[in-house]
């Protein structure tokens, strides 16, 4: 039996001027949006490709005692990033994918391809240098697993378990409120856990929601219980608030079923695996209170199929989910709705192009085999479903806000 009671959750934002309004004329099409390149000197991913990513690797290796083999071999990748892109191995598992994804890429130079594809194949091109599919003893090494672990280990998560309490406690309606602006917010998912007031956490941020269609999101979760899909993005923090709604969403009976889809090998550097579950629910087990509870739910819900696994190969690739292949869309095409969480799947389902900011979400997702529902922190360049108000009092008053990770956005096509 249902056990929400009452009216459905007000918006995240409550504010009637955030909601995605057509936009003048016609929208953009893929077709006449560019790819995003990493080519613009001083632009968001030439730093991304020529900075950051020398940095991962820095810190990969202080905090993995790779051997010299490796170094050199991480070396020689860093190395290309100032010339031309190289091939992998032929002997890849899945060199073909890879080598048929690059349409003419290699050799170019990295920064003068579209950045999605550069993005994705360096990580690859990462996980090739550590031996990671090779035979040897550095096989299924995850080599971001320190940092994932250094998350769990904070005093910022352990404030976020202790708070956990309040949420659970709390009326069905505010808890499950709470537990969606936690998962968006990912790594600021402390937000959602402040539950003396259960609805001011998300009213605090109003200003910080780009766009907000949770209304149409209560709508889709106030039907008849069936199946929710969560496409995870980032381990730590941002997959403990994921399983946290999670258990709302069963523990209400807003959901039938769960099926959780993770990555299948580390890919980016905080990508949440399988491993990364385990990991989280030893984490959640080992602190009293709700949160041990929650895992017991959980592990409970893994036993009965109401909470299911997936890990397809699909997830680690770098196409858009405009070539979701047969049996995901098969899957997905069931769905009462599909959360897609973070920036990484964002650009995955949009596109990751110089879309006119107003282009309403919904025509760009038309194409999605299920309704679909992004809640997205914005670290990325790509932006949609932008009122032209809104746009503009953006672009004045914060001129970083596609990128800075203080922005969000709650996306829905029903």
């Amino acid at each position: 039996m249902n056990t929400f009671t009452g009216k459905a959750p007000l918006p995240i934002s409550e504010r009637k001027d955030q909601h995605v309004t057509q936009a003048s004329g016609l929208p953009t099409t893929a077709a006449q949006a560019e790819p995003i390149l990493s080519n613009l000197p001083g632009s968001f991913p030439e730093g991304v490709l020529l900075r950051r990513h020398p940095d991962i690797v820095a810190t990969v290796r202080r905090l993995v005692p790779f051997p010299r083999a490796v170094q050199e071999a991480v070396d020689g990748l860093l190395a290309t990033l100032d010339g031309a892109i190289p091939e992998l191995p032929e002997d890849a598992h899945d060199a073909t994918l890879w080598r048929d994804s690059a349409a003419g890429y290699v050799g170019q130079r990295w920064v003068d391809v579209p950045f999605l594809w550069a993005e994705s194949y360096f990580y690859r091109l990462l996980l090739e240098a550590t031996g990671y599919f090779q035979d040897g003893p550095w096989r299924g090494v995850d080599p971001f697993a320190p940092q994932k672990l250094a998350e769990l280990d904070s005093s910022e998560l352990a404030r976020d378990l202790t708070n956990l309490d309040a949420l659970v406690d709390a009326p069905p309606a505010e808890g499950l409120l709470a537990a969606v602006a936690a998962s968006l917010w990912g790594n600021r998912a402390d937000l959602g856990f402040r539950l003396s007031d259960p609805s001011s956490t998300a009213r605090d941020q109003v200003d910080d929601l780009v766009a907000d269609d949770s209304a149409t999101l209560w709508r889709l979760l106030d039907s008849e219980p069936g199946t929710v899909h969560l496409v995870a993005d980032n381990a730590g923090r941002e997959l403990t608030a994921d399983l946290v709604l999670v258990d709302r969403l069963l523990a209400t009976d807003r959901a039938s079923t769960v099926v959780l889809h993770l990555k299948p090998h580390p890919y980016y550097v905080s990508d949440a695996t399988v491993s990364d579950l385990l990991t989280v629910l030893r984490r959640l087990t080992a602190t009293p209170g709700a949160a041990a509870g929650i895992a017991a739910r959980l592990r409970a819900a893994l036993a009965t199929d109401r909470l299911q696994v997936r890990a397809h190969e699909f997830w680690c690739t770098p196409g858009t989910f405009h070539e979701l292949p047969t049996d995901l869309v098969d899957e997905l095409s069931g769905a009462a709705v599909v959360i897609v969480k973070g920036d990484l799947n964002y650009r995955r389902l949009v596109g990751d192009l110089h879309w006119d900011p107003t282009t309403p979400f919904a025509d760009v997702v038309a194409y999605f085999p299920a309704p679909v529902a992004a809640l997205r922190t914005l670290k990325s360049d790509v932006a949609v479903g932008v009122t032209p108000d809104r746009l503009e009092r953006l672009e004045n008053a914060t001129p970083g806000w596609r990128t800075n990770g203080t922005h969000a956005v709650i996306h829905v096509r029903d």
